[in-house]
């Protein structure tokens, strides 16, 4: 029987980590998993649960939370109409396709190694979200052919590895590639899905050591976790929005950007011991 007053710890921090993550996605539109897997992963290790598939956890844990709120975000844009299902119907074979063969890669390394890969494209996202302007573009429409076959399982693997859905790789891609940022954040929602579905159906199959799971912990997921975050998200990004209407988000999006590359410096750090 798990420990009453650890379950209690647990749970007080997974509420502040959730209502965190909802502010931070209403607020700048980021995706919940670029907040959820380090919060994760210094929440349960703090709680002593810093086994060799910690990294393992937080992102299966980070990728269910996904299905539920990119499943609300994509009925949420396509009632406005800003779901473009062309790009998303040409993309998806290859990005679940990529996906589980992120699950089959994260699957078999060392909880450093993933952190190690967190760190260093996390601070890829953080430059990009810092220093990247509205006018780049690499060409005036989105890839086809062979550059969206190598494109698209591209994002789906990259995506699992660091536990998040499809924002964070999507949406520079789309807006790089000529498609309004509006309907570029409404179609990486699917993207979202199209990550996470596979992904979490292999993460709950994967076998972690009982000595280093948290409590209800099913495969890789962890169950306390997923519905804590779910429930604060749900009540806290409308609070993100309101804010974000109010305030000028650019600054506010450098700032953030600070705060990533301080996050993803730090487990890259941590993952090179240094």
């Amino acid at each position: 029987m798990p420990d009453p007053v650890l379950l209690a710890q647990m749970f007080a921090l997974l509420l502040v980590i959730g209502a965190a993550a909802g502010v931070l996605a209403g607020l700048l539109g980021v995706g919940g998993g670029i907040v959820l897997v380090p919060s994760f992963f210094y929440a349960f290790q703090t709680l002593g649960y810093d086994g060799p598939q910690l990294m393992q956890i937080c992102l299966a844990t980070s990728l269910a939370t996904i299905v539920v709120t990119s499943a609300r975000s994509v009925m949420s844009h396509n009632r406005k109409g800003a779901v473009d299902w062309d790009i998303l119907k040409g993309w998806a074979p290859g990005i679940a396709m990529g996906a589980v063969l992120g699950v089959l890669l994260a699957a078999a390394l060392r909880s450093s190694v993933l952190q190690g890969l967190f760190g260093g494209l996390g601070v890829a996202i953080g430059l990009y979200l810092g220093l990247g302007k509205p006018h780049w573009r690499l060409a005036p429409e989105m890839p086809r052919g062979v550059r969206r076959a190598v494109y698209a399982p591209g994002v789906g693997f990259l995506s699992v590895l660091m536990g998040i859905g499809g924002g964070s790789f999507g949406v520079p891609l789309m807006t790089l590639h000529g498609v309004a940022v509006h309907r570029a954040v409404a179609t990486a929602a699917g993207f979202g899905m199209l990550i996470a579905v596979p992904g979490v159906a292999g993460f709950l199959l994967l076998s972690i050591d009982p000595a280093h799971r948290p409590p209800f912990t099913i495969g890789a997921v962890n169950l306390p976790a997923f519905a804590v975050v779910i429930a604060m998200t749900l009540l806290t990004a409308p609070l993100g929005v309101r804010i974000a209407h109010a305030m000028n988000p650019t600054p506010l999006r450098r700032v953030f950007a600070v705060f990533l590359l301080l996050v993803a410096g730090n487990m890259l750090r941590k993952a090179l011991g240094w």
